[in-house]
Formats: structure tokens, C-alpha cells, sequence
């Protein structure tokens, strides 16, 4: 009886999906393997591409055979239907953000991206000027109908993260990361009025997209970088004044639709996951333990009951210089560690594989975690 048990147990668990593979992860369920994600710059997309012999994202990620969970970023639009600017931090173009913020074209070896320039809210000091800033979205013109689309096409096979929303990111980009770390000190009831907007208008995005969509999401991301390479770049106090209580809210809007929430911060950001996780949510990315504090065992010892890791593999040195070799020890660092138990770990890259990693570093991630 137990050995038919067994058997059975064994072909359910070879029968998974990528999508079941990656639901029964965040549901704290046995799966045949820890999942491997990917993300990617357009560069590495064309490169993985000519490498399957594959044209379309979804048939190239099928042949690679990894769990992408499918990003589902919301456009913006003109009164007239046009493109009005990217969403900032997700796959940004045109000459200005949905936020007002301007772009420029940088060329980078075999690299190209859009860099913000000039803040436009950088001279501002009171909260009336925040008021009258030109550029706020306005929710009625984000493009939903296309994010619809997609999240109903990719939900078949893969799992689904969007919209992308942020706090304290699209603040320093208004502002400038310099000008927006001191806000808090210098202006705190400027930096208030404007997360106050910025809040206001991703909920009313949040409600109108997942009241539609929220059957066909896993996730949604909270893109709010906290942490710089050896420390916070904003003190605890300050992110529990500002920041926590529009978090809270966040989380338990989101959770109200059966969704769950994945929070993404690089670098040294131990000294806020508690508070993170007390918030609310349910994923960390990217756990970049190159970083004081992100030992990948002691996360795993303190927080793994928790919140499930996304991330781990290090894209500062291992796949972008290292060798195969360097890349597998790297990959089975991070199952072995923040995998361990097979449960509470989505392996990935530590935030995009940039332009110029090699094609051969990428696959030997992907089938280091496949053969664990």
C-alpha cells in the first residue's frame, strides 16, 4: 500500500509544470525540484533566443525548461491612445518616465539602457508645489487591457508577477537619490505629501487591475530598494515613519484579492527583512549575500520559516565573469543553503543576467538546479 503510495507520489511530482512547480513552493508544498527563474536584459533575450532557435519569450523559456514567473508591467497611455512613458525601473523607453521623470539613451559595451536624468521635482520644498507637479499619472490611462492580455495568455503555463509598484524608488527618482535620502531629515512633510500621492495613485491602479486580473496573478511586485552595498540607505527609524505603514497597507490590499507579495531590495538589508516579513510579505528577492549581513545559511536560519527567497546567484562576479564551474559551486551554494529542505527557495539570477554574460554560465545555473 505505502509502495503504491510512493510510485504515485513520485509520477505526480514528475507530472509538475513549471506554474505547479512554482504555486507549490509558495505554498509551502512538496515539489520534484527547487524551481529555477530568470531574468534578463533584452541583450540576453536575443542571445537565449539564437541559442533555441526560438522567436518567442515563451517558447525560448519552455525550451530552456525554467519556471519563469512572467513580469506583467503596466504600460501608460495618452489621452489618444499613444505611448505616454514607461513604467519606471521596468524596461524603461520613450523620453520620460509615466512619472514625469526624463530619460536618456546609454550605450555600454553590448549594453543599452535608459538612465534618469535631471530629477524634475529636485527644487521642490513644500508640500503645495507637490500638489501642482505636472507630470502625476493618472490611473484612468494606465493600459490595463494589454496587462489583462498578457497575464491570461502566460497564466496557462507560467506563473504571473505584476503590476510593478514602488514607494520610496520613484521618490528618489522625482527627487534624486542624494536629495531623497536627506529628505527625510530636511524636508519631512514634503517627502510625506509626495508618497502620499504616489500611494494613492498605485492603489487606485492595484484595485482597477486586480479586480480583473487577480484570477490570473500569483504575485505582485514592490520594487523598493532599501539597501546599498554595505549598508541601509535609509535608517530603520526612518523607513518605519515613512515607509511601513503604506507597506501594511499594500500587503493587506493585496492579500484581499489571494495574491501574495514579492518584494525586491539589493543589497545589505538584514536589519529590515523582520519588519518586512511583519508587513506582510511573502517573497524576498534578490538576496544578494555578497552583501554584509545576506549570509545565505543564517537568512535561512532565521527567516526561512517565513518568506520564500527568490534570487541568490551572484550576477556581480559568477555568471557575468566566472567560468561553468564557478557558476555551478555558486548555484548549489545557494540550493544547499537557501534551498535547503527543498522548500522556500525560487532560484535565480541576483536580479537581471546583464548583456555579455555567457550563454554557457546561464545554462549551467538552469541545469545545476534541474539536476539537484
Amino acid at each position: 500500500m505505502t509502495h503504491g503510495k510512493l510510485i504515485f507520489d513520485i509520477k505526480k511530482q514528475t507530472l509538475m509544470n513549471s506554474k505547479e512547480r512554482i504555486k507549490n513552493i509558495l505554498q509551502r508544498k512538496p515539489v520534484d525540484r527547487i524551481p529555477v527563474d530568470i531574468w534578463h536584459t533584452p541583450e540576453v533575450v536575443d542571445a537565449l533566443k539564437h541559442h533555441t532557435n526560438t522567436r518567442d519569450d515563451f517558447e525560448m523559456w519552455k525550451k530552456l525548461g525554467v519556471d519563469k514567473i512572467v513580469w506583467d508591467f503596466m504600460d501608460y497611455k495618452t489621452r489618444e491612445g499613444g505611448s505616454a512613458g514607461s513604467q519606471v525601473g521596468a524596461n524603461a523607453a520613450g523620453s520620460r518616465t509615466m512619472w514625469g521623470v526624463p530619460l536618456r539613451d546609454i550605450k555600454a559595451g553590448e549594453a543599452h539602457y535608459q538612465e534618469f536624468t535631471e530629477p524634475p521635482m529636485r527644487e521642490y520644498t513644500t508640500p503645495g508645489e507637490v500638489e501642482n507637479y505636472p507630470f502625476w499619472p493618472d490611473p484612468d490611462l494606465f493600459d490595463y487591457e494589454t496587462a489583462i492580455s498578457l497575464a491570461k495568455r502566460a497564466s496557462d503555463d507560467f506563473a504571473v508577477i505584476g503590476p510593478w509598484v514602488s514607494f520610496f524608488e520613484i521618490y528618489c527618482q522625482l527627487r534624486g537619490i542624494e536629495q531623497g535620502l536627506m529628505d527625510v531629515l530636511a524636508y519631512p512633510d514634503l517627502v510625506t505629501a509626495t508618497l502620499d500621492r504616489i500611494e494613492a495613485i498605485q492603489t487606485e491602479m492595484l484595485r482597477r487591475f486586480l479586480n480583473k486580473a487577480a484570477k490570473y496573478i500569483d504575485l505582485v511586485f514592490i520594487s523598493d530598494d532599501i539597501g546599498g552595498q554595505n549598508n541601509l540607505l535609509i535608517s530603520p527609524e526612518s523607513w518605519e515613519y515613512f515607509l511601513k505603514p503604506r507597506m501594511e497597507r499594500w500587503c493587506s490590499l493585496i492579500h484581499s484579492y489571494g495574491v501574495r507579495v514579492f518584494y525586491h531590495t539589493d543589497g545589505a538589508s538584514e536589519k529590515l527583512i523582520g519588519p518586512l516579513i511583519d508587513c506582510g510579505i511573502d517573497v524576498l528577492n534578490p538576496i544578494q549575500h555578497v552583501c554584509p549581513g545576506m549570509d545565505m545559511t543564517n537568512l535561512k536560519e532565521k527567516y526561512g520559516n517565513k518568506v520564500i527567497f527568490h534570487g541568490g546567484v551572484d550576477n556581480q562576479y559568477a555568471l557575468p565573469r566566472g567560468n561553468v564551474d564557478d557558476v555551478r559551486n555558486e548555484t548549489l551554494n545557494c540550493l544547499e543553503t537557501l534551498g535547503r529542505g527543498r522548500e522556500g527557495f525560487i532560484c535565480c539570477s541576483c536580479h537581471n543576467i546583464q548583456a555579455g554574460t555567457p550563454v554557457e554560465n546561464i545554462l549551467a545555473m538552469i541545469e545545476t538546479v534541474r539536476n539537484w
